[in-house]
């Protein structure tokens, strides 16, 4: 990832260069600051299961900052840091700090089927003109399929926002899973599965 270290100033973290990431993601219409904050996601869970929590808490509060001065209020997104800040917390023994984010977090989580329901799906690439074909001709039926599964997933999400501070086991995979499910599109399905998945396991 081309981040500035975590030791400099803010805007240089939303800052970072020009990449071909970059430049594919603003070419389909996402905006840096929606790059930025799923790279200071990433970075921050990356430290946190490196045992770098007060890193990865500096980070978080970067994406949360970010988050709130960029998406709109209803954007799932700005549910993923508080969530992560408040397991810290938790973990810390500052349990009302951990609720606090907590709600703040499941706030933003309430809307989350009207999310899915209105994410933009762009077209995925495909190995063959079979599958191109495929997908124009059943465009109706590909998106409802997605966008039925991402439900599920921001489902098993919203279980986990609820379950943040009750010290029992995770129910569900979150960061692990993020690798394997990350769009290689930028659309509407990469925000919404970032917000549901940039969260840290257990």
């Amino acid at each position: 990832m081309s981040f500035t270290e975590t030791n400099t100033s803010a805007p240089r973290i939303w800052g970072f260069r020009p990449d071909a990431e970059l430049r594919a993601a603003r070419a389909a219409g996402w905006s840096r600051a929606d790059l930025a904050w799923e790279r200071l996601m990433e970075r921050a869970l990356a430290a946190a299961a490196a045992g770098r929590s007060r890193q990865a808490m500096r980070l978080f509060r970067l994406a949360d900052l970010l988050a709130r001065a960029a998406f709109p209020a209803a954007d799932l997104r700005r549910a993923a840091a508080p969530a992560n800040l408040a397991v810290l917390h938790f973990r810390r023994g500052a349990l009302a700090e951990a609720e606090r984010l907590q709600a703040r977090a499941l706030r933003v989580w309430a809307g989350a089927a009207e999310q899915v329901a209105a994410m933009r799906i762009a077209p995925r690439s495909r190995s063959s003109l079979f599958h191109l074909r495929m997908e124009a001709l059943h465009r109706d039926t590909f998106h409802a399929n997605l966008k039925t599964r991402v439900g599920r997933i921001a489902a098993e999400t919203g279980e986990t926002l609820r379950n943040l501070t009750s010290g029992r086991a995770a129910l569900h995979r979150h960061a692990s899973r993020w690798r394997g499910e990350k769009p290689t599109v930028f659309d509407g399905t990469r925000k919404v599965l970032g917000a549901c998945l940039l969260l840290l396991d257990g």
